[in-house]
């Protein structure tokens, strides 16, 4: 059965026009350490890319093939920074930046998995 398109847009209901995808030689780790991490809701596929959402974003996860490795750098927002960059340092993430506070208004760190993905952690702080 396949997706919904929506007619305007010409994509799966609830997909954005751009979407990341990471293309990795060990998916079941990286959806493992991104749900673990940023509380993704998906499952990792075997035969098809695996949908990851995180908050109202979806993300791809793919194995390599012929294709070879394609790392991403992703600025995710979410909600307690402190935790989000603890979590990730617990599953082996490498700390770029601990989190500080930014001139425009985030409180952000950033971290490197172990599959060579630069993930920008961050917190709007100014009020709106």
């Amino acid at each position: 059965m396949s997706e919904p398109v929506d007619p305007v847009h010409h994509t799966p209901a609830g997909w954005h026009t751009v979407t990341p995808r990471i293309v990795v030689d060990d998916v079941r780790g990286l959806v493992e350490f991104v749900s673990f991490v940023f509380g993704a809701t998906g499952t990792y596929e075997l035969a098809a890319p695996s949908i990851l959402t995180i908050g109202d974003s979806i993300v791809m996860v793919s194995e390599t093939g012929p294709r070879g490795a394609q790392s991403a750098f992703l600025y995710v927002y979410i909600s307690d920074l402190d935790a989000t960059y603890r979590r990730a340092l617990e599953r082996g993430a490498r700390s770029i930046e601990a989190p500080f506070v930014t001139p425009y208004g985030d409180r952000r760190c950033m971290v490197e998995d172990h599959w060579g993905n630069l993930w920008q952690i961050a917190t709007y702080t100014r009020k709106r």
